[in-house]
């Protein structure tokens, strides 16, 4: 999908730069259109290093030797080409351009060209959002099925205190995601998720816990919601913001993590374990904290396996997926799991390779069930989570057909 970015100007500007990285994230692409007055705030070169798209300054081009016709209809080319058109910040003069059908640069034409929805996240100064003419502006553009942001309150930069504050980057990227008619594929459903790593104590402050971030469960516990599924996420400790729609549920012991999952069970239908549970805890927990001595020996006994237990519990609606992250005979080893624990579906991962899995906003896997096998080359998490999902989607229906 791709979308339209219009950067106007306003000291607000420079947030963009966040929405274009948040955007990608999901995988969408994302061109700059940028007005005159932007430019003064941000300069071009840095959303076209952020996106790797051509960032559009002008309607005809900034000088004679570009004022050709390719640059002429080139909004209207754009108006053809994107899913949605989002305008961040939007100042009081874009909003009165688009309300009064106002066409005097590439931003104000585009608008007027496109077909695509259209997201505007205002931001100015308090008596400028609230002044009648603004206002009565933005009512137009919400008769015309305009998605309005509305702006925070607080601290402005012009020193007054009040409404006007461009809205969080998170808010308006999830009113572009809505304008984007992301699928409800999964409405009905209700997944449960768990991610991150888990922690086991060696003594009161010290444990052996593994690189796992809780992106790539995140990731899926977002994608899910904006498919319309119920999430209930089960998470290890992490450093990231889980979805605020998702019914969160922190715990830091694989035990916890085990007790969680198994109570939540009855009421999911589908599960997905991303989470990195440690396979490993201490035998002798120490109540104090162990001195250094010279060499230590710790004396480990495995944690339970929370993947075998669930799949003894399941009923046969329900769909359960496991993650394989392996270092070695990645695909050979992900089999194994897969027939072993009578999963549904199995997601491995090489988690050996550079720059993606752990620690990273990327990966590559590779989604195997039991007639299918889906490779998913480097991407973000955002599109790997879609691809699982669109699994699971799969899945569910063959599971519907054969029910019959």
């Amino acid at each position: 999908m791709k979308i339209a970015l219009g950067v106007s100007g306003g000291i607000a500007a420079y947030k963009a730069a966040e929405i274009v990285r948040l955007l990608q994230d999901r995988g969408i692409r994302v061109q700059v259109v940028m007005t005159r007055a932007a430019q003064e705030f941000v300069r071009p070169l840095t959303f076209a290093a952020l996106s790797g798209e051509k960032v559009i300054t002008d309607l005809f081009g900034s000088d004679e030797s570009q004022a050709n016709v390719e640059s002429a209809i080139e909004h209207i080319a754009i108006a053809q080409s994107i899913d949605a058109l989002l305008v961040a910040p939007a100042t009081a003069d874009v909003i009165a351009k688009f309300a009064q059908g106002i066409a005097n640069d590439f931003l104000s034409t585009l608008y007027l060209a496109t077909t695509a929805s259209v997201v505007v996240a205002p931001a100015m100064n308090v008596n400028m959002w609230n002044h009648a003419a603004t206002q009565a502006n933005l009512d137009i553009l919400r008769k015309r099925g305009v998605r309005i942001v509305d702006p925070g309150s607080g601290y402005l930069a012009c020193g007054m205190t009040g409404a006007g504050r461009l809205a969080e980057n998170e808010t308006i990227v999830a009113a572009a995601l809505e304008a984007l008619g992301a699928s409800q594929d999964l409405a009905g459903e209700t997944l449960l998720i768990t991610a991150g790593p888990t922690r086991e104590k060696i003594d009161p402050v010290r444990y052996l816990t593994n690189r796992s971030s809780g992106r790539m469960g995140y990731a899926i516990a977002e994608a899910a919601l904006r498919r319309g599924a119920r999430v209930l996420l089960v998470s290890g400790p992490t450093a990231i913001n889980p979805p605020s729609a998702a019914e969160l549920i922190r715990v830091e012991t694989a035990d916890e993590m085990r007790d969680a999952v198994l109570k939540l069970l009855p009421e999911s239908s589908i599960v997905i374990k991303s989470a990195a549970v440690a396979d490993f805890r201490v035998a002798n927990l120490a109540d104090e904290k162990i001195k250094r001595k010279g060499a230590m020996t710790l004396e480990l006994e495995p944690t339970t396996d929370i993947l075998a237990e669930l799949v003894r519990h399941k009923k046969p609606w329900q769909i359960v997926i496991g993650f394989a992250a392996e270092t070695d005979n990645v695909l050979e080893n992900a089999r194994k799991k897969l027939a072993a624990k009578s999963l549904d579906a199995i997601v491995a991962n090489d988690v050996s390779r550079e720059g993606v899995g752990f620690d990273s906003d990327r990966n590559a896997v590779t989604i195997i069930s039991h007639d299918e096998v889906v490779e998913v080359p480097e991407t973000s998490k955002w599109e790997v989570a879609q691809r699982v999902l669109d699994q699971v989607v799969k899945l569910r229906k063959r599971s519907a057909v054969s029910s019959r």
